[in-house]
Protein backbone atom coordinates (compact mmCIF):
# COMPACT_ATOMS: atom_id res chain seq x y z
CA UNK A 1 0.00 0.00 0.00
CA UNK A 2 1.24 3.14 -1.10
CA UNK A 3 2.49 5.64 1.72
CA UNK A 4 0.02 8.66 2.27
CA UNK A 5 1.11 12.14 1.78
CA UNK A 6 2.07 13.97 5.17
CA UNK A 7 -0.45 16.67 6.20
CA UNK A 8 1.64 20.11 6.73
CA UNK A 9 -0.78 20.00 10.24
CA UNK A 10 1.22 17.01 10.98
CA UNK A 11 4.41 19.52 11.51
CA UNK A 12 2.36 22.31 13.46
CA UNK A 13 3.33 22.06 17.11
CA UNK A 14 2.36 25.42 19.68
CA UNK A 15 5.02 24.48 22.20
CA UNK A 16 8.88 24.68 21.89
CA UNK A 17 10.20 21.38 20.09
CA UNK A 18 12.91 20.93 22.64
CA UNK A 19 11.29 20.54 26.53
CA UNK A 20 14.38 21.38 29.25
CA UNK A 21 15.76 18.68 30.34
CA UNK A 22 17.93 15.62 30.16
CA UNK A 23 18.43 13.35 27.12
CA UNK A 24 20.06 10.55 26.28
CA UNK A 25 22.17 10.95 23.23
CA UNK A 26 24.18 7.34 23.05
CA UNK A 27 24.92 4.37 25.20
CA UNK A 28 28.19 4.66 27.11
CA UNK A 29 29.33 1.07 24.66
CA UNK A 30 29.05 3.54 21.86
CA UNK A 31 31.85 5.76 23.35
CA UNK A 32 35.00 3.95 22.91
CA UNK A 33 38.66 5.84 24.43
CA UNK A 34 39.91 7.52 21.24
CA UNK A 35 36.40 7.77 19.12
CA UNK A 36 34.55 11.08 17.51
CA UNK A 37 31.10 10.19 17.52
CA UNK A 38 28.89 12.40 15.08
CA UNK A 39 25.13 13.13 16.79
CA UNK A 40 22.56 15.04 15.77
CA UNK A 41 19.99 15.82 18.51
CA UNK A 42 18.10 19.27 19.92
CA UNK A 43 18.48 20.43 15.90
CA UNK A 44 22.45 20.58 16.47
CA UNK A 45 25.00 19.05 14.84
CA UNK A 46 27.08 17.37 17.63
CA UNK A 47 29.90 15.13 18.63
CA UNK A 48 31.05 13.07 21.63
CA UNK A 49 34.35 12.04 22.84
CA UNK A 50 36.05 10.71 26.03
CA UNK A 51 38.64 13.46 27.29
CA UNK A 52 42.34 12.79 28.76
CA UNK A 53 40.09 11.74 32.00
CA UNK A 54 38.17 9.21 30.53
CA UNK A 55 34.75 11.23 31.00
CA UNK A 56 32.38 11.86 27.99
CA UNK A 57 32.06 15.51 26.64
CA UNK A 58 29.44 16.33 24.04
CA UNK A 59 30.06 19.39 22.07
CA UNK A 60 29.08 21.25 18.94
CA UNK A 61 30.39 20.10 15.85
CA UNK A 62 31.61 23.09 14.02
CA UNK A 63 35.19 24.28 14.08
CA UNK A 64 35.16 28.21 15.00
CA UNK A 65 38.58 28.70 12.43
CA UNK A 66 36.71 27.64 9.23
CA UNK A 67 33.37 25.69 10.19
CA UNK A 68 34.68 21.93 9.45
CA UNK A 69 32.80 19.35 11.17
CA UNK A 70 34.69 17.96 13.66
CA UNK A 71 33.05 14.58 13.30
CA UNK A 72 34.50 13.79 9.86
CA UNK A 73 37.49 13.17 9.70
CA UNK A 74 37.81 13.90 13.58
CA UNK A 75 40.50 12.60 15.70
CA UNK A 76 41.10 12.21 19.67
CA UNK A 77 44.54 14.00 20.52
CA UNK A 78 45.72 13.09 24.30
CA UNK A 79 41.78 14.12 24.93
CA UNK A 80 41.42 16.64 23.28
CA UNK A 81 39.76 16.66 19.49
CA UNK A 82 41.30 17.43 16.71
CA UNK A 83 40.16 19.33 13.67
CA UNK A 84 40.77 17.16 10.26
CA UNK A 85 40.94 21.05 8.16
CA UNK A 86 43.79 22.61 9.92
CA UNK A 87 44.61 20.65 12.90
CA UNK A 88 43.03 23.02 15.54
CA UNK A 89 42.53 20.74 18.68
CA UNK A 90 39.70 21.41 21.59
CA UNK A 91 39.47 19.77 25.16
CA UNK A 92 36.63 18.34 26.62
CA UNK A 93 35.17 21.93 27.71
CA UNK A 94 35.06 22.95 24.34
CA UNK A 95 38.25 25.68 25.14
CA UNK A 96 40.76 25.57 22.31
CA UNK A 97 44.42 24.27 22.99
CA UNK A 98 46.14 24.18 20.33
CA UNK A 99 46.40 26.20 16.90
CA UNK A 100 49.45 24.94 14.38
CA UNK A 101 50.79 28.38 13.14
CA UNK A 102 49.71 30.49 16.11
CA UNK A 103 51.55 32.83 17.79
CA UNK A 104 48.93 32.86 20.54
CA UNK A 105 46.64 30.02 21.32
CA UNK A 106 42.84 31.25 20.12
CA UNK A 107 40.84 32.18 23.06
CA UNK A 108 37.66 30.84 21.48
CA UNK A 109 35.19 28.02 22.87
CA UNK A 110 32.81 25.65 20.96
CA UNK A 111 29.74 25.30 22.64
CA UNK A 112 28.67 22.48 24.22
CA UNK A 113 26.20 20.46 26.63
CA UNK A 114 26.09 19.55 30.71
CA UNK A 115 26.67 15.63 30.75
CA UNK A 116 26.28 13.09 32.99
CA UNK A 117 26.66 9.51 32.47
CA UNK A 118 25.67 6.55 34.36
CA UNK A 119 23.23 3.51 33.48
CA UNK A 120 25.30 2.41 30.35
CA UNK A 121 24.46 5.84 29.04
CA UNK A 122 25.27 9.34 28.36
CA UNK A 123 22.74 11.84 28.84
CA UNK A 124 23.03 15.72 27.48
CA UNK A 125 21.32 18.57 29.14
CA UNK A 126 18.78 20.93 27.21
CA UNK A 127 17.55 24.58 28.93
CA UNK A 128 18.96 27.62 30.15
CA UNK A 129 20.65 27.43 33.12
CA UNK A 130 22.54 24.80 34.99
CA UNK A 131 20.58 21.64 35.66
CA UNK A 132 18.04 21.90 38.71
CA UNK A 133 17.58 18.11 39.01
CA UNK A 134 19.29 14.60 38.19
CA UNK A 135 17.86 11.24 36.31
CA UNK A 136 18.74 8.77 39.06
CA UNK A 137 20.30 5.47 38.18
CA UNK A 138 18.65 2.45 36.76
CA UNK A 139 20.08 -0.25 38.67
CA UNK A 140 18.66 -3.13 36.07
CA UNK A 141 20.95 -1.82 33.11
CA UNK A 142 24.09 -3.21 35.09
CA UNK A 143 22.70 -6.11 37.18
CA UNK A 144 23.40 -9.47 36.42
CA UNK A 145 20.17 -10.21 36.64
CA UNK A 146 19.23 -9.52 33.68
CA UNK A 147 20.29 -10.46 30.13
CA UNK A 148 21.45 -7.99 27.84
CA UNK A 149 19.00 -5.70 26.20
CA UNK A 150 16.79 -5.60 23.02
CA UNK A 151 17.60 -2.38 21.67
CA UNK A 152 15.53 -1.05 19.52
CA UNK A 153 15.52 2.70 17.80
CA UNK A 154 13.33 4.32 15.63
CA UNK A 155 11.97 7.73 14.38
CA UNK A 156 8.67 9.37 13.78
CA UNK A 157 7.73 12.87 13.33
CA UNK A 158 6.02 13.05 16.22
CA UNK A 159 6.65 15.94 19.35
CA UNK A 160 8.34 14.13 21.91
CA UNK A 161 5.48 15.10 24.39
CA UNK A 162 3.06 12.95 22.76
CA UNK A 163 5.49 10.20 22.68
CA UNK A 164 5.47 10.26 26.79
CA UNK A 165 1.74 10.75 26.05
CA UNK A 166 1.27 7.19 24.78
CA UNK A 167 2.22 5.73 28.77
CA UNK A 168 -0.54 7.38 30.00
CA UNK A 169 -3.21 6.77 26.51
CA UNK A 170 -5.28 4.28 28.98
CA UNK A 171 -7.29 3.11 25.66
CA UNK A 172 -4.88 2.67 23.17
CA UNK A 173 -3.54 -0.31 25.24
CA UNK A 174 -7.16 -2.23 24.46
CA UNK A 175 -6.75 -1.55 20.34
CA UNK A 176 -2.55 -1.46 19.98
CA UNK A 177 -2.09 -4.08 22.51
CA UNK A 178 -4.52 -6.57 22.98
CA UNK A 179 -5.65 -5.73 26.72
CA UNK A 180 -8.97 -6.50 27.71
CA UNK A 181 -9.86 -3.07 28.74
CA UNK A 182 -7.96 0.23 29.52
CA UNK A 183 -5.73 -0.12 32.50
CA UNK A 184 -6.18 1.22 35.96
CA UNK A 185 -3.62 3.72 36.17
CA UNK A 186 -2.67 5.95 39.18
CA UNK A 187 -0.65 8.58 37.83
CA UNK A 188 1.36 11.48 40.71
CA UNK A 189 3.65 13.81 40.15
CA UNK A 190 6.76 15.34 42.15
CA UNK A 191 8.65 18.14 40.69
CA UNK A 192 10.34 16.81 37.57
CA UNK A 193 9.56 13.29 37.98
CA UNK A 194 5.90 11.48 38.28
CA UNK A 195 5.29 7.91 38.48
CA UNK A 196 2.22 5.73 37.00
CA UNK A 197 1.13 2.40 38.81
CA UNK A 198 -1.16 -0.09 36.62
CA UNK A 199 -2.08 -3.44 36.14
CA UNK A 200 -1.89 -5.16 32.45
CA UNK A 201 -3.82 -8.53 31.28
CA UNK A 202 -3.76 -9.30 27.85
CA UNK A 203 -3.08 -13.76 26.45
CA UNK A 204 0.22 -14.13 24.35
CA UNK A 205 1.03 -17.38 22.59
CA UNK A 206 -1.53 -19.46 24.96
CA UNK A 207 -0.50 -18.06 28.25
CA UNK A 208 -2.63 -15.15 30.25
CA UNK A 209 -0.52 -12.59 31.63
CA UNK A 210 -1.75 -10.12 34.08
CA UNK A 211 1.56 -7.94 35.25
CA UNK A 212 1.60 -5.09 37.26
CA UNK A 213 3.90 -2.00 36.05
CA UNK A 214 4.96 0.64 37.71
CA UNK A 215 6.53 3.62 35.09
CA UNK A 216 9.31 5.96 36.53
CA UNK A 217 9.50 9.36 34.43
CA UNK A 218 12.31 11.60 35.01
CA UNK A 219 11.57 14.68 33.23
CA UNK A 220 11.03 15.39 29.46
CA UNK A 221 13.31 12.51 27.86
CA UNK A 222 13.96 9.77 30.11
CA UNK A 223 11.43 6.71 31.79
CA UNK A 224 11.85 3.53 33.34
CA UNK A 225 8.99 0.48 33.22
CA UNK A 226 8.71 -2.22 35.59
CA UNK A 227 6.32 -4.59 34.24
CA UNK A 228 6.40 -7.66 37.09
CA UNK A 229 4.75 -11.27 36.22
CA UNK A 230 4.75 -14.61 36.95
CA UNK A 231 6.18 -15.42 33.30
CA UNK A 232 8.19 -12.67 31.92
CA UNK A 233 9.78 -9.76 34.23
CA UNK A 234 11.28 -6.66 32.37
CA UNK A 235 12.25 -3.05 33.14
CA UNK A 236 11.96 -1.22 29.58
CA UNK A 237 13.99 1.92 29.42
CA UNK A 238 12.30 4.69 27.12
CA UNK A 239 14.35 7.29 25.51
CA UNK A 240 12.72 10.05 24.21
CA UNK A 241 15.10 13.17 22.32
CA UNK A 242 14.31 15.53 19.96
CA UNK A 243 16.29 15.40 16.89
CA UNK A 244 15.08 18.59 14.71
CA UNK A 245 11.83 20.76 14.94
CA UNK A 246 9.79 17.70 13.09
CA UNK A 247 11.21 14.49 13.89
CA UNK A 248 11.84 12.87 17.33
CA UNK A 249 13.76 9.37 18.42
CA UNK A 250 12.63 6.34 20.67
CA UNK A 251 14.97 4.32 21.89
CA UNK A 252 13.55 1.42 23.60
CA UNK A 253 16.11 -0.96 26.06
CA UNK A 254 14.12 -3.79 27.19
CA UNK A 255 16.34 -5.71 29.99
CA UNK A 256 14.48 -9.13 30.29
CA UNK A 257 15.31 -10.44 34.01
CA UNK A 258 16.44 -14.16 34.21
CA UNK A 259 14.41 -16.35 35.46
CA UNK A 260 15.68 -17.14 38.88
CA UNK A 261 15.79 -21.26 37.95
CA UNK A 262 16.27 -21.29 34.95
CA UNK A 263 18.19 -18.37 33.68
CA UNK A 264 19.23 -19.99 30.61
CA UNK A 265 15.66 -19.49 29.38
CA UNK A 266 16.03 -15.76 29.20
CA UNK A 267 17.29 -16.09 25.48
CA UNK A 268 13.74 -17.60 24.62
CA UNK A 269 11.72 -14.87 26.81
CA UNK A 270 13.71 -12.06 24.88
CA UNK A 271 12.81 -13.79 21.28
CA UNK A 272 8.81 -14.15 22.51
CA UNK A 273 9.17 -10.34 23.47
CA UNK A 274 10.51 -9.40 20.17
CA UNK A 275 7.82 -11.25 18.52
CA UNK A 276 5.06 -10.01 20.44
CA UNK A 277 5.87 -6.25 21.17
CA UNK A 278 8.16 -5.14 18.41
CA UNK A 279 5.39 -5.40 15.86
CA UNK A 280 2.83 -2.79 18.28
CA UNK A 281 5.43 -0.43 19.06
CA UNK A 282 6.02 -0.11 15.06
CA UNK A 283 2.69 0.56 14.73
CA UNK A 284 2.68 3.12 16.89
CA UNK A 285 5.30 4.38 15.19
CA UNK A 286 3.62 4.78 11.85
CA UNK A 287 0.16 6.28 13.41
CA UNK A 288 2.08 8.94 15.06
CA UNK A 289 4.26 9.93 11.40
CA UNK A 290 0.93 10.80 10.41
CA UNK A 291 -1.47 12.07 12.99
CA UNK A 292 -1.96 15.67 13.85
CA UNK A 293 -1.61 17.31 17.73
CA UNK A 294 -4.56 17.99 19.04
CA UNK A 295 -4.51 20.75 21.25
CA UNK A 296 -8.08 20.10 23.52
CA UNK A 297 -8.56 16.22 22.19
CA UNK A 298 -12.01 14.68 22.47
CA UNK A 299 -11.61 12.48 25.72
CA UNK A 300 -13.73 9.62 27.15
CA UNK A 301 -14.81 9.94 30.80
CA UNK A 302 -12.05 7.23 31.30
CA UNK A 303 -9.44 8.95 29.30
CA UNK A 304 -7.96 11.24 32.35
CA UNK A 305 -3.98 10.02 32.07
CA UNK A 306 -3.21 12.70 28.87
CA UNK A 307 -4.77 15.43 30.90
CA UNK A 308 -2.55 14.65 33.53
CA UNK A 309 0.33 14.02 31.98
CA UNK A 310 0.28 17.25 30.51
CA UNK A 311 -0.48 19.17 33.54
CA UNK A 312 2.96 17.74 34.84
CA UNK A 313 4.74 18.09 31.18
CA UNK A 314 3.97 21.95 30.91
CA UNK A 315 6.54 22.62 33.44
CA UNK A 316 9.47 22.05 30.83
CA UNK A 317 8.70 24.64 29.05
CA UNK A 318 9.33 27.47 31.06
CA UNK A 319 9.09 31.28 30.27
CA UNK A 320 6.45 30.21 27.50
CA UNK A 321 2.57 30.99 27.69
CA UNK A 322 -0.41 29.01 25.95
CA UNK A 323 1.31 25.95 25.11
CA UNK A 324 -0.41 23.14 24.36
CA UNK A 325 0.02 21.93 27.16
CA UNK A 326 -1.18 24.25 29.42
CA UNK A 327 -4.23 24.93 27.07
CA UNK A 328 -5.11 21.06 27.16
CA UNK A 329 -4.70 21.54 31.41
CA UNK A 330 -7.41 24.75 31.43
CA UNK A 331 -4.67 26.68 33.36
CA UNK A 332 -1.64 28.77 32.95
CA UNK A 333 0.46 27.22 34.44
CA UNK A 334 1.47 23.42 36.14
CA UNK A 335 3.30 21.53 39.23
CA UNK A 336 2.12 19.62 42.12
CA UNK A 337 0.66 15.97 42.28
CA UNK A 338 -2.18 14.89 40.39
CA UNK A 339 -3.73 11.59 40.72
CA UNK A 340 -5.75 9.81 38.15
CA UNK A 341 -7.55 6.78 38.73
CA UNK A 342 -9.37 5.68 35.42
CA UNK A 343 -12.70 3.09 35.96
Amino acid sequence: MPELPRDPLADTYPMPFVPDGWYALLRSRELGPGKVVSLHYLGRALIAFRGSDGRAAVRDAYCPHYGAHLGVGGKVVDGRVECPFHGWRFGADGSCTHAPFAARTPKVTIGGLEVREHSGLIFGYAGTGAPAWEVPEIPETISRAYAAPIDDVCRARIHVQEMRENIVDESHFHHIHGQSEPPVQDLRTDGPFAEVRGRFRRRVLGWDLDNTFDVFMYGPGVMAVRVEGPVLSLTAVALTTPVDDRTSEMRMLYYVRKPARLPFLAPLLKLVFRREALAEVREEVRIWDHKIHQARPVLLPHEKGIKALRRWYAQFYPGTPGTAAEVAAGQSSASGTAQVTAP
